[in-house]
């Protein structure tokens, strides 16, 4: 236990050495208004919150989660592959996989992949 503790606060004491010398040797900046103002997504903060933001973006967005759900989901499928019978792994994957296919077509079929103005 006292080894945990001794190692924990080495670790907090090595990673604040670290910070304060590399504060200490950064090259200091000469500040401007642009370097300073907050970026959010190519929109001007100062400017008006009332612009009109493209619906395909937003809908490549979605689709784009969706996917990236999909992938957490299914790499816990590996490890639980040696819980559970090989047959009841195998139909589980193509069937999640099957749904986001039949959904992936159906975002095709609708256009909402075309990036086209």
């Amino acid at each position: 236990m006292l080894i945990m503790v001794a190692m924990v606060l080495f670790v907090f004491f090595l990673s604040l050495a670290v910070m304060l010398i590399s504060s200490l040797l950064a090259k200091k900046a000469i500040r401007d208004r642009e370097k300073c103002s907050p970026f959010e997504c190519g929109f001007d903060p100062k400017g008006s919150a009332r612009l009109p933001f493209s619906l395909r973006f937003f809908l490549i967005a979605i689709i784009f989660l969706i996917f990236d759900v999909e992938i957490t989901l299914l790499l816990p499928l590996v490890i639980v592959s040696k819980l559970i019978t090989a047959h009841t792994w195998a139909a589980t994957g193509i069937f999640f996989l099957l749904i986001l296919l039949i959904g992936l077509y159906h975002e095709w079929n609708q256009g909402a992949l075309e990036w086209s103005v």
